[in-house]
């Protein structure tokens, strides 16, 4: 990255993932920009993100980007921390969308070098359970873990998240 900061946050559902991020990025001291991937369908949907919504306060810009979050990196300041909550969510969107997923990958991986803020991104670890039973869950499973490689490689910083816990799989503690 252009002298910014990347770090990796994976882990299970319900995993802590984005509380862990959530507190790197206040522990980060810059202005917060939240990067909203999520699209509520639903009222479970719909709950989730407030329950997010209200765990982060207040002190947060909120950019929604469930399908464009490569080009509202490039908006970014030096200074700024963005946390961009979560791949896994983009992924779906792109994936549902039908979307040419190696170049939007291309894109957002390109995006994330040349930011000039400090980036997290959360992302859902989906490969150690069962080989699922459809095609679309394998294709989604695939396609996450295939994004998740290309995520961690390109990372200063790869945190596990399990229980809460955080794990460092690489580079320091953010």
């Amino acid at each position: 990255m252009s002298g910014s900061d990347f770090t990796f946050v994976l882990g299970g559902a319900a995993s802590g993932k984005s509380a862990y991020a959530e507190m790197a990025a206040y522990a980060h001291g810059g202005a917060r920009v939240y990067m909203a991937t999520a699209q509520a369908f639903d009222d479970e949907m719909h709950a989730k993100i407030r329950t997010h919504t209200d765990r982060r306060g207040t002190g947060w810009h909120t950019i929604e980007a469930p399908l464009d979050a490569a080009k509202r990196l490039s908006i970014l300041q030096p200074g700024q921390v963005c946390l961009l909550d979560c791949a896994t969510m983009w992924l779906t969107n792109h994936l549902l969308a039908e979307s040419n997923l190696p170049a939007e990958q291309s894109a957002l991986l390109l995006a994330l070098e040349q930011c000039a803020a400090d980036v997290i991104v959360v992302s859902n670890e989906v490969g150690q359970g069962i080989v699922p039973e459809n095609r679309l869950a394998r294709q989604f499973r695939e396609a996450q873990g295939r994004l998740n490689i290309l995520l961690a490689q390109q990372a200063d910083t790869v945190v596990h998240v399990v229980a809460g816990l955080p794990n460092i799989l690489k580079g320091g503690a953010s």
